[in-house]
């Protein structure tokens, strides 16, 4: 339920924007982008700071970098998002695929998507869940009338991610204990803050290559936890 709220509340905000756009001036575009963009940078310094060892998040983002740099996860996830701008939008639109890679690791990256797609998968408590909705929502409508439908597609994103995790939250709650998710956090605080130098046209970074750091630091974590207990 928590996820089908979620995705109903970027859907609604998404559309909002979309529908608004045509009314807006570049320049108010502009400036409610570059809103975002602040507000994202805010919350990916919060993120990255509750970190208790910055080697592990560092770590990860180094050795993800590696992999995704040799996987090419940036220009398979830009080819997949013009794919999907051809299809339905009937063209290879640029800004499609930069509003759906932006929206969907602004929305798929943090605590309270671990922590609200466990709670609502072993108690159904969509609360967190809802709470995220609500910023989700205001922020897709933010998003969405500057780099338009794009951003609505990253449902597909959320559906994936958090629906995953709450269908296997009864396998993964112990391993998602509270070290994973804090250094699985400022790991993806990194990531959030290279989407806010994006949205305020400061540097383009392949954030995408670095996603498989959020796969990473949980194994980190994990392995470190095992040899301090030895």
């Amino acid at each position: 339920m928590g996820t089908l709220i979620n995705i109903l509340a970027i859907v609604v905000g998404s559309l909002g924007g979309i529908l608004f756009r045509a009314r807006f001036s570049e320049e108010l575009k502009q400036t409610l982008m570059y809103a975002v963009g602040l507000v994202t940078l805010v919350i990916g310094f919060e993120m990255a700071l509750k970190t208790e060892n910055i080697l592990i998040p560092l770590s990860g983002i180094l050795t993800g970098g590696m992999i995704g740099h040799a996987l090419r996860l940036e220009k398979h996830l830009d080819d997949f998002a013009r794919a999907l701008a051809g299809r339905f939008s009937g063209k290879n639109d640029a800004k499609f695929a930069e509003g759906f890679i932006t929206a969907s690791l602004i929305f798929c990256v943090g605590p309270m998507t671990i922590l609200g797609s466990l709670n609502d998968g072993l108690s159904g408590d969509y609360h967190l869940l809802s709470v995220k909705s609500v910023l989700d929502g205001f922020t897709s409508m933010a998003l969405a009338s500057g780099l338009g439908i794009g951003v609505l597609f990253s449902v597909l994103s959320v559906a994936v991610i958090q629906g995953g995790i709450t269908l296997s939250a009864g396998y993964m709650k112990d391993f998602f204990d509270t070290t994973v998710i804090m250094e699985t956090t400022a790991a993806g605080g990194l990531l959030i803050i290279a989407i806010g130098f994006l949205l305020l046209n400061l540097k383009k970074l392949p954030v995408a290559n670095y996603l498989p750091a959020l796969l990473l630091v949980p194994l980190l974590v994990k392995i470190l936890q095992i040899i301090r207990g030895i």
